[in-house]
């Protein structure tokens, strides 16, 4: 299990997750504004909201050529944008781009852009197979939906680090040491890894942190030929969205940030609030568990069924289970762990769940969890991974510095974790360790964000999602100037489009008609 500073969201892996465990929990955090904000190396940034620096201006100006891209009803394209926005001389990269056209022309407002989480996730990817054809249909009539791999993901410049093999033998290292030998081993594995990412991608990994994806999210909206953004971000969208908000206030638009983040969050904390975030997701797990008549971990209390799952993870700790995969024969406990958190993400996952727990428990069959871990890492049938957790771990690693110093650290830090989550914890606050080692320095701190003067901005809260927690919305909406709270008082990792009609009729209201809903509204 690779977990530390990890969003997801919606669509695309398990039925809909958004925020991944790779060595980050949380997804980000704050970054310098005041010079990102301008363009050149210290150009401030202008009142005039349509002022753009004369060195960006080709970008700016730059005219989109779409072409189909395989997909029915799917158009395709790509854009420059700068290597380094401090340094605009030093080249371009390309941004990968979808978009599928508004369906009523008549009803049009501009373009939707969407993001799905990660930081990692194939906006085209989520874009395609779930937003374009997914999303209410007043809203897809209304917007053309649009998307796009921000730097450093899938098809934009990505960041590559482990070949399939390697990242097997990397997702099955054991993140809860008991021994110093077993700690040496993590932090190899982590080094390792930091290795691999700066040898193979060492032009593009100090550029790929939020503020620089921000940045191109503001040259793709001038492209569109959108005057403001119009935004649905999940998971670590909503601090994609808020980090553009803060840069941009008078260019933001419509923007909905579900699932959201809370940038003032240094690392160690917003680990250590996603540790507690999937403690109370596996109660809620636990207490449905214990209902059902085929519960693996028994009846009782969720402390009871919880400390009967630790002692299953105990036991592939020391043993681990067979699987019918050849390449990796054997279920070990950082698999297995990262399976049953996958799951947590959705409760429609939890029969999924209860069956994988019961073939491994009873059965000594791994494949069940394996096969929720392979989903949660994006790993392809034929062993090969999407390029996510690179991707992740070089967002997060620039977002914040580290959370922890070292080994010492973290295990001062172990009794705060396994309070937070008497389950995950210990995994948790070991996997925060990845950073430690990452060859590109931080470039951001956390700090909150106010987007001063930007339109009111929606800010959407899930009161048990597992991978954002519900106070982090709460501290979000308060943070940002014009920020409206909606909460959701439900279970799983954000709540549009996950079946409550009063969610998604207030989304949609606000979306199609501007009108916010009063600050507060819970559904």
């Amino acid at each position: 299990m690779d977990t530390s500073r990890l969003l997801r969201t919606t669509g695309t892996v398990i039925a809909a997750a958004g925020l991944l465990l790779s060595g980050c929990t949380s997804g980000g955090s704050g970054t310098p504004r005041a010079a990102a904000s301008s363009g050149g190396s210290s150009e401030a940034p202008s009142a005039d909201p349509t002022a753009v620096p004369a060195a960006l201006r080709p970008y700016y100006d730059q005219k989109l050529s779409w072409r189909e891209c395989g997909v029915p009803g799917f158009d395709c394209t790509t854009m420059k944008v700068p290597l380094d926005y401090e340094h605009p001389e030093a080249g371009d990269i390309d941004i990968a781009v979808s978009r599928r056209k508004a369906t009523d022309p008549s009803k049009r407002l501009g373009s939707l852009v969407v993001n799905p989480g990660g930081p990692g996730g194939s906006g085209i990817g989520y874009l395609q197979a779930y937003a374009g054809i997914g999303y209410p249909d007043p809203v897809r009539a209304a917007y053309d939906m649009v998307s796009f791999d921000p730097r450093g993901v899938d098809r934009s410049s990505p960041v590559k680090c482990l070949d399939g093999p390697a990242m097997d033998t990397y997702t099955q290292v054991d993140q809860t040491p008991d021994s110093a030998a077993e700690q040496a081993l993590l932090v190899a594995a982590f080094k390792e890894f930091a290795a691999a990412c700066q040898a193979n991608s060492q032009r593009i990994l100090p550029h790929v942190s939020t503020v620089d994806a921000a940045r191109d999210m503001d040259v793709l909206r001038a492209v569109l030929g959108d005057e403001k953004l119009n935004y649905v971000g999940a998971s670590y969208g909503t601090f994609l969205g808020a980090t553009y908000a803060d840069l941009f206030p008078g260019r933001a638009g419509r923007l909905v940030l579900d699932g959201a983040m809370d940038p003032s969050r240094p690392a160690v904390d917003l680990n250590r609030d996603q540790t507690e975030g999937f403690e109370t997701a596996f109660r809620a797990f636990a207490a449905d568990c214990a209902k059902q008549p085929d519960c693996p971990l028994g009846q009782g209390s969720p402390e009871q069924v919880a400390e009967r799952l630790k002692e299953f993870f105990r036991k592939v700790d020391a043993q681990p289970i067979t699987t019918t995969d050849r390449s990796r024969p054997e279920l070990g406990e950082s698999l297995a762990t990262t399976g049953v958190i996958a799951a947590l993400y959705d409760e429609n996952s939890w029969p999924q769940l209860r069956e994988a727990l019961r073939s491994a428990i009873q059965d000594g069959d791994g494949d069940g969890l394996l096969a929720l871990a392979d989903s949660y890492y994006e790993r392809g049938q034929d062993g090969k991974y999407a390029n996510l957790m690179s991707a992740n771990a070089a967002v997060n690693c620039l977002d914040q510095p580290p959370a922890f110093a070292g080994p010492q650290a973290v295990e001062k830090a172990l009794p705060s974790f396994e309070k937070a989550s008497p389950v995950f914890g210990s995994g948790l606050a070991w996997a925060s360790l990845n950073c430690t080692y990452w060859p590109a320095k931080a470039t951001g701190t956390a700090e909150e964000l106010h987007a001063k003067g930007a339109a009111p901005i929606m800010v959407v809260g899930t009161t048990r999602d597992p991978a954002t927690p519900y106070k982090w919305a709460q501290a979000l909406a308060g943070q940002l100037d014009s920020g409206v709270l909606l909460t959701y008082d439900g279970d799983g990792h954000t709540a549009y489009g996950r079946g409550s009609d009063c969610i998604d009729s207030t989304i949609n209201n606000y979306l199609l008609e501007g009108t916010a809903p009063k600050d507060g509204k819970k559904c």
